[in-house]
């Protein structure tokens, strides 16, 4: 404001001073410098403003700049905690590939012994499996028959019992076709799957003779009675004496004819006096040598029948 008011005499006095051409030419020259004033003030306050809007920016701008550096501080912080722990991580790493490499071929070793530990086992464990079918087999196989044989075992066990029933069922018949001469030197018993019917010789018999008394023989056709309808029955008479000698010359001679030569007889009356088939009957001599009391003889001089089951089906079973 002052420069304007001190160009504003200086005009004055130069208008005074100087001709009215140079005064219009001053009048233009000071309404330039006006407008440039003004232009420059406008362009000062323009400038002013921005300046405040610069200020304020740098003032945002700084304080952005303070906050970066902190944060580029505390980066850097971070920056370097993790770059240390990346470098003992790097060694931690460059030694655990120094340790893999090692156990890598370590493993290698390892594997191939274990790979040929496992070929071996598993040849050893084929090996076993082979065994086991074949086992398998034979237990099969020996199951088999076991099964066979257990049913010919249940077979055999239920023909004995049959022959057992049989046989006591006989023996009953026996005994009951003959108690009428119980107490007269004859007796049944039944042992060992056979029945034995003994008659003392002097139920049959006079002494020394082989020629069967009409007592001895209503018992003898008593028994082949019984037996002439059982057809599976094998019947053995055998003729017991005792140690008396012969004197005779005649036979008997001796014992042993007389055993056989008794046993005979008592066979002829038992076929001609009933059925009994001839081929189931066999006569037997024992002679002496075969006694059930030593103490006395007329014990030891007796006909036994022996009456057995005939075993042909068992035998062929067993077999």
């Amino acid at each position: 404001m002052r420069k304007f008011v001190s160009l504003l005499v200086v005009g004055m006095i130069v208008m005074s001073c100087v001709p009215s051409k140079k005064y219009n030419e001053l009048l233009e020259k000071e309404q330039q410098c006006a407008e440039e004033l003004a232009k420059y003030k406008n362009s000062s306050l323009n400038f002013e403003a921005d300046a405040k809007n610069f200020k304020s920016m740098y003032d945002v701008l700084n304080k952005d700049v303070v906050k970066l550096k902190a944060d580029t501080s505390s980066l850097g912080n971070d920056y370097r905690t993790l770059l240390a722990k990346y470098d003992k991580l790097s060694l931690i790493n460059e030694a655990l590939e120094t340790n893999y490499d090692k156990l890598r071929l370590t493993g290698a070793r390892e594997t191939a012994t274990l790979s040929a530990e496992l070929e071996a086992k598993q040849i050893e464990l084929q090996r076993k499996e082979d065994q086991l079918m074949t086992l398998e087999k034979q237990l099969s196989e020996r199951e088999r028959k076991l099964e066979a044989q257990e049913a010919k075992l249940a077979e055999l066990n239920a023909i004995i019992k049959s022959q057992e029933t049989a046989t006591k069922a006989l023996k009953d018949r026996v005994a009951n076709a003959l108690k009428n001469f119980e107490n007269k030197g004859l007796t049944v018993i039944e042992k060992d799957g056979k029945i034995y019917v003994s008659l003392e010789a002097k139920l049959l018999f006079a002494s020394g003779s082989t020629t069967v008394e009409d007592g001895g023989k209503t018992a003898l056709v008593e028994l082949a009675k019984v037996l002439e309808t059982e057809k599976d029955l094998e019947i053995i008479v055998e003729g017991h004496t005792d140690t008396d000698k012969m004197s005779g010359s005649s036979h008997p001679k001796n014992n042993w004819e007389l055993s056989v030569l008794r046993a005979t007889s008592v066979i002829e009356i038992m076929t001609s006096k009933s059925g009994l088939d001839p081929k189931q009957v066999m006569a037997a001599g024992r002679s002496e040598f075969h006694p059930v009391d030593e103490s006395d003889k007329a014990k030891n001089r007796r006909i036994e029948i022996i009456i057995s089951p005939d075993l042909d089906a068992l035998y062929e079973l067993i077999k």
